[in-house]
């Protein structure tokens, strides 16, 4: 009989077409199925919290699948390890209810987005920050993101995983810290819109820079009527830290 496994993943989003599964392309999902049928799995498909775009890293995303194992769930970390690509991870796995769902079940999903400000590239950190320059202003982001927190309509800056879905999302913290030489966003919401955070990005770092006025983010959130013109951040600098559950 078999049992419901939840695990907690680690990935380089670098060499993936995003987390979900594409025919005929390299995803974090297609990869795990195929470990996982190695270990005489027959389901379906793996389930995810949340799906991150290619190129975005995690640390935290949480998985599920019913799996006959008759060993430890140590054992099976070892396991999945064993057979997983090297830049995939099984970091934690527990046995769970038949009815849990990592998506449904989630709480709040927490988020951490890099960047180096720096007019010269750095090799060994290129893949997981958006370097940028010129050199921004700290103190305008940290003003600019509070605005963030709350329940809003965030429509000019993503759109909803299923058409017709909602845009309106709840956001707990959205705020700026100094780390070493790197300036890092951490954004907690209950649910994130497609391109959300990348997007929301993108605009505070051009504030940041003087290259946009501190009020368009109240302004977007006033009035969600199109997205800003000002683009994408890139997804290297973005990773999924946690997915939270009661």
């Amino acid at each position: 009989m078999s049992d419901r496994y939840r695990v907690r993943l680690a990935y380089d989003g670098t060499g993936f077409h995003g987390s979900q599964h594409q025919p005929d392309l390299r995803t974090v999902q297609g990869e795990v199925e195929r470990t996982l049928q190695k270990l005489n799995w027959q389901g379906p498909s793996v389930l995810f919290a949340g799906r991150t775009d290619a190129g975005v890293h995690a640390d935290g995303q949480v998985i599920a699948f019913d799996l006959v194992w008759n060993h430890t769930e140590k054992e099976l970390t070892q396991a999945l390890n064993a057979v997983l690509p090297q830049d995939i991870s099984a970091v934690q796995v527990s046995r769970t209810t038949s009815d849990f769902h990592p998506r449904y079940d989630a709480l709040f999903r927490e988020y951490h987005y890099q960047i180096l400000s720096s007019p010269n590239r750095d090799p060994l950190r290129e893949r997981f920050v958006w370097r940028v320059w010129p050199q921004v202003n700290l103190r305008l982001m940290k003003r600019t993101s509070k605005f963030l927190v709350g329940s809003h309509d965030f429509a000019a800056f993503g759109n909803p995983h299923q058409p017709g879905g909602s845009t309106i999302r709840n956001i707990t913290r959205a705020a700026w810290k100094k780390q070493g030489d790197l300036l890092v966003f951490e954004v907690v919401g209950n649910a994130f819109l497609y391109h959300m955070i990348r997007r929301i990005v993108m605009v505070v770092v051009k504030i940041g820079q003087g290259k946009e006025q501190p009020n368009i983010v109240k302004r977007y959130l006033s009035d969600p009527s199109g997205p800003p013109s000002q683009g994408l951040a890139p997804a290297s600098g973005l990773t999924l830290k946690e997915v939270r559950y009661r």
